[in-house]
């Protein structure tokens, strides 16, 4: 009997440790909305998290109006599909080069694919691998890679990428409650995001007129 119950652990055992090694790995909690919302309808534009594509471009529009990002080497952080590169091309702001980096593997193929001009693709984590921004890029660009993040992250990656980029960051988050509506959306007094980059550099511009509840900062290196 000892011997048979041994045996009955044992499988046990054997099961659950099997069924361990062949779970997926849980994403970090900041990118486990983007995996959810991939399993739920696959890697397109909705598990992007946009709530559309207008949405999406108006964001676009307000980077673009606040920063030139002409003859600029970028890099995108959080890229997603390269939706960036697409509007800078379509919108005729003839970018030096375009890089992105993308967590989720699937978005960084689905960007891969689309093989635009002078980009390329790297795959990294921003927050466990801050050193993937450091590519002596022009611009560092978050566009709504920052809204899943919480505070204490969200300060600290800002503070990484303006060491990372050679001349500007420019990035947008969710300043009200109105757009973050969703429970692993973060959003952040501008008051306090305002005085955190003058703390970072006197030259700081941002746009808010563009989307209730979304707001744009630009800071320049000395």
């Amino acid at each position: 009997m000892c011997f048979g119950g041994l045996f009955i652990v044992r499988v046990v055992h054997v099961r659950i440790v099997t069924m361990l090694i062949m779970r997926p790995p849980r994403s970090p909690q900041y990118l486990e909305p983007y995996a959810s919302a991939a399993r739920q309808h696959g890697p397109g534009f909705k598990a992007l998290l946009w709530a559309s594509r207008a949405t999406q471009a108006q964001r676009f529009d307000a980077l673009a109006k606040l920063c030139n990002l002409t003859g600029k080497s970028v890099l995108d952080v959080g890229c997603g599909h390269a939706d960036l590169a697409g509007y800078l091309i379509e919108h005729r702001i003839e970018y030096a080069e375009y890089r992105g980096l993308e967590a989720m593997d699937d978005f960084a193929t689905a960007a891969e694919k689309k093989d635009y001009p002078r980009c390329t693709i790297a795959r990294g984590d921003f927050v466990t691998e801050p050193v993937k921004m450091f590519v002596a890029a022009d611009v560092v660009v978050f566009s709504g890679s920052l809204n899943t993040l919480d505070q204490e992250t969200f300060y600290a990656t800002l503070r990484r990428a303006f060491d990372a980029t050679a001349h500007q960051l420019i990035f947008n988050y969710l300043d009200s409650p109105y757009l973050a509506n969703a429970r692993f959306l973060t959003w952040h007094r501008p008051d306090m995001v305002l005085a955190f980059a003058r703390g970072l550099t006197p030259d700081v511009n941002e746009l808010s007129n563009y989307m209730e509840g979304d707001r744009t900062l630009l800071l320049e290196k000395a």
